[in-house]
């Protein structure tokens, strides 16, 4: 296959990646009752225009404005120039080129990683719009929305895909293979998981406590059969992101491996939950199980080919088992409302996956992957990044890698927390403003 026809594979694999924030949306729809899922729906739709749009004019370019640095992909030389220390260019910040898709971000390679990240961006966007569209005006959950794709997101896609620090601590501090996720998924679900957990906190009211003598319940469950063909869906997205990104389809990164931990980790993310459910309630429960491989995927997608695949199967019942008891915790601890799950499905899944990678990576995928160890790592020819369970002949790369996840989350999350705080502290000064503003034909009638 020449690389004309990869790219063309590649990109028809990033289309069908859009099934993912698809599936999120109908997942987030099924808990919802009356016309709140078509609302969803609309939010939802509405969240992947924005992203596309914002990610075209400005969020390409600050992600992959300095790919051209890190990878030698033909169609990627002119995409090389990234805001960074002038002492030192492995302390990338963000991406300068590339903006409208225009020039060096024109060619057939950089188009198909425009779309390969587009599913990512568009995870990020939607989940705060989903979680918020009742809690504030439209037009102040678009903005919300706008910051997360064309800002928030591509400068942490940057920091770990494009040329930033994160890829390269392992080299800069010795921190294992530098920070790794994937796909980007991973990193997408814990940006916008963050947008809707401060976003709640900031426009949402507490719950009341649970009244005495009234038992916790699970959630509702209005539509089952949206919440399971969601879930189908997240998963053959993800699938599909595993073979579109052009950059690991020439270094034979998109192995059948991954697929097959995919398939697991949702196996073991929705059998979790429908034992729990019955065990505590004497029947299964649809939602939770589906939003528990949601989770599943959402954790996996960090890890891809990297881990063995019992290791897959163990994050994604982990992540399964933790949805329903992550829900209680929000609802009846915290009393935090949040109907859609964002944060047991997306936040959850997020963080596990990316920390998991960190644990369970066995060495047998990732060779040279930040540019660490492309002949040998710790002493071991062709070992890749490694955690604390290497594979059989390979050693241990521990604390390194689970250091280096660490590192990556800390700055991923602080990075949402000050952009997206500061904007939702500006939103809600506005809307306390103008709720306090008096109405025209009030001020005639006290006339």
């Amino acid at each position: 296959m020449n690389n004309s026809q990869s790219l063309t594979f590649s990109a028809l694999f990033a289309l069908l990646g859009l099934l993912l924030p698809a599936g999120l949306i109908l997942i987030a729809g099924g808990g919802l009752a009356g016309r709140r899922p078509a609302k969803s729906a609309v939010a939802g739709l509405g969240g992947l225009a924005l992203s596309a749009l914002a990610f075209w004019i400005c969020g390409f370019g600050f992600q992959m404005g300095g790919v051209g640095l890190v990878s030698d992909l033909q169609g990627l030389e002119g995409l090389v120039w990234e805001w960074a220390s002038p002492l030192n260019l492995d302390w990338g910040v963000m991406g300068l080129r590339g903006f409208f898709l225009q020039d060096e971000a024109s060619t057939p390679t950089a188009l198909s990683l425009y779309l390969t990240y587009l599913p990512a961006v568009a995870v990020a966007a939607i989940l705060p719009l989903l979680s918020l569209r009742e809690r504030m005006p439209g037009w102040m959950a678009g903005l919300a929305g706008l910051m997360v794709a064309a800002l928030v997101y591509p400068v942490a896609g940057n920091w770990f895909a494009g040329g930033g620090w994160l890829m390269h601590i392992g080299e800069t501090l010795g921190q294992g293979h530098g920070f790794v996720d994937f796909s980007g998924i991973s990193t997408a679900a814990v940006v916008g998981g963050l947008a809707a957990l401060l976003g709640i906190l900031f426009f949402g009211r507490r719950l009341p406590p649970l009244p005495e003598g009234e038992l916790p319940a699970l959630p509702p469950v209005h539509l089952p059969v949206l919440a399971v063909v969601g879930t189908m869906l997240t998963l053959v997205g993800t699938a599909a992101l595993f073979a579109a990104n052009p950059i690991y389809l020439a270094s034979a990164l998109s192995t059948p491996r991954a697929a097959v931990n995919l398939m697991l980790a949702a196996a073991g993310g929705a059998f979790m939950p429908y034992l729990y459910t019955w065990f505590t309630t004497g029947a299964a429960d649809s939602l939770m199980a589906a939003r528990g491989s949601a989770a599943a995927v959402l954790a996996v997608a960090a890890a891809g080919p990297f881990l063995p695949p019992w290791a897959a199967a163990l994050l994604g019942a982990v992540a399964g088992l933790l949805v329903p008891l992550t829900s209680f915790l929000v609802r009846y601890v915290l009393r935090i409302q949040d109907p859609t799950g964002a944060l047991p499905v997306a936040l959850l899944g997020g963080i596990l996956g990316l920390l998991g990678l960190g644990i369970f990576a066995d060495g047998r995928a990732g060779q040279g992957w930040n540019g660490i160890g492309p002949e040998s790592y710790l002493g071991v020819t062709g070992q890749g990044v490694t955690g604390l369970f290497p594979a059989a002949g390979l050693s241990p790369d521990w604390p390194g890698q689970i250091n280096a996840q660490l590192i990556g989350l800390a700055a991923i999350a602080g990075l949402t927390v000050v952009l997206v705080g500061i904007l939702f502290l500006l939103l809600k000064v506005m809307l306390l403003f103008w709720q306090a503003v008096p109405e025209p034909e009030e001020d005639e009638a006290a006339a």
